[in-house]
């Protein structure tokens, strides 16, 4: 059964973030994910899902130094060994909170590196991070994401996405299909839908261009989510997205859309 789960990173942020679990359990969600856990401890944060009764469904690796620009340590030629302590670093948040998916940020290729040499360094990490969270039966998720929003980025198109699935061959690496970023890199969503779902260990939602409500723009996800109801696919989907006006009131497409996927299933 497909559950939606809140992006506390982006969802509710009017209230401080160990606040936003209630927030997001009053609204009517099951599960939340966001991008980073790290500057909280495993305990408390395993106490407000508890308490709440809430699935941490999905957070990422350390990303590197966020605030210099860095979007992930897997692609950087040299930063094997802290690439390596990030995995060790989120394996021990997933257990605590009992998440099963992670997901692993490519990075950007640093100015001067060969894009082979990049691509070479992430396919080894990314084997490395499936064999470390293979015993803990977690996915590892990578995600194309848009040169707009991360210019140089160096996942950033499906195709790429499923070639790197298939090379590593790894029965716990899932793609990660956020429609947002998708349809500004290549649209045709409902190709993707009908065609990938085997790859898809998650799905993210947005409204696309701002990024507001995915009852907002170009996207039309009644649609999208009728021919989610046809795919096998029962899964989570994070709403990674930033409300146009306060959270609350921006949520009246949940309703409908946790209705549509019961009435289209019956």
């Amino acid at each position: 059964m497909i559950r939606f789960a809140a992006n506390l990173s982006m969802l509710f942020e009017e209230v401080p973030f160990l606040d936003r679990f209630k927030e997001a359990k009053l609204s009517g969600f099951e599960g939340v994910e966001f991008l980073f856990p790290y500057e909280y401890s495993k305990v408390e944060l395993f106490e407000k899902l508890d308490a709440e009764g809430l699935t941490q469904v999905l957070f990422n690796l350390p990303p590197g130094n966020w605030e210099k620009g860095e979007r992930g340590l897997a692609a950087l030629p040299g930063r094997e060994s802290e690439f390596q302590h990030s995995v060790e670093h989120a394996l021990e948040y997933a257990e605590h909170l009992g998440c099963k998916r992670l997901h692993v940020m490519a990075g950007i290729c640093p100015e001067g590196e060969q894009i082979e040499l990049c691509f070479e360094v992430y396919l080894n990490n990314l084997a490395y991070a499936c064999e470390q969270a293979s015993s803990a039966g977690i996915t590892i998720l990578i995600e194309p994401i848009n040169t707009r929003s991360f210019p140089g980025y160096l996942l950033s198109h499906q195709a790429q996405a499923r070639k790197v699935i298939d090379h590593l061959a790894m029965p716990n690496l899932k793609l990660q299909m956020d429609f947002y970023h998708a349809q500004i890199m290549e649209g045709d969503l409902t190709t993707l839908i009908r065609h990938q779902m085997n790859y898809v260990g998650h799905i993210q939602i947005a409204g696309v261009p701002d990024r507001h409500e995915p009852s907002d723009g170009e996207i039309n996800y009644d649609w999208i989510f009728s021919e989610l109801a046809q795919t096998s696919y029962d899964g989570w989907i994070g709403c990674e997205y930033s409300p146009k006006q306060d959270t609350v009131s921006g949520l009246k497409w949940l309703e409908k859309a946790q209705s549509h996927f019961l009435n289209l299933k019956t």
